[in-house]
């Protein structure tokens, strides 16, 4: 059964998060979900917005997949979605990034003892499961 998935990345993973979207469409990878994500940066400086913002995203999802890159540790958006996601009762899943299988891992991930996988399309879809029946969802 598809999942609806809040993608959270740091900006300057953009791109790779682009790509780890269009997965769902390629008919050599086995998994199917449904993303809520900012498929742009909120143009704002105001914290209240943006958070409104996230959270409008989040609404209806069952599952965070974080997209770890070598920034993603010190990312405060990120870092505030992760805790946001876990108040909501989200699974939470960590994917780093292909080629950044040493990137650091971000805290909130590790405090709410959420799996980390590396880049391997032919997991996601378990993962994303797993995480999801972790979270009783």
């Amino acid at each position: 059964m598809p999942r609806r998935v809040f993608i959270a990345h740091a900006g300057e993973d953009h791109n790779q998060a682009m790509g780890f979207r269009l997965l769902r469409w390629n008919i050599n990878v086995d998994f199917t979900f449904f993303d809520r994500s900012l498929l742009t940066a909120v143009q704002s400086n105001d914290p209240i917005y943006i958070k409104r913002r996230i959270r409008e995203e989040l609404n209806g999802t069952s599952v965070t997949v974080v997209l770890i890159g070598e920034t993603t540790y010190r990312n405060d958006w990120v870092g505030w979605e992760i805790e946001e996601s876990a108040a909501r009762g989200n699974g939470i899943v960590g994917i780093r990034l292909k080629g950044q299988s040493n990137a650091r891992i971000p805290p909130g991930i590790t405090e709410c003892k959420a799996r980390v996988v590396d880049w391997n399309p032919d997991v996601f879809g378990e993962e994303i499961e797993r995480a999801t029946r972790d979270a009783g969802r």
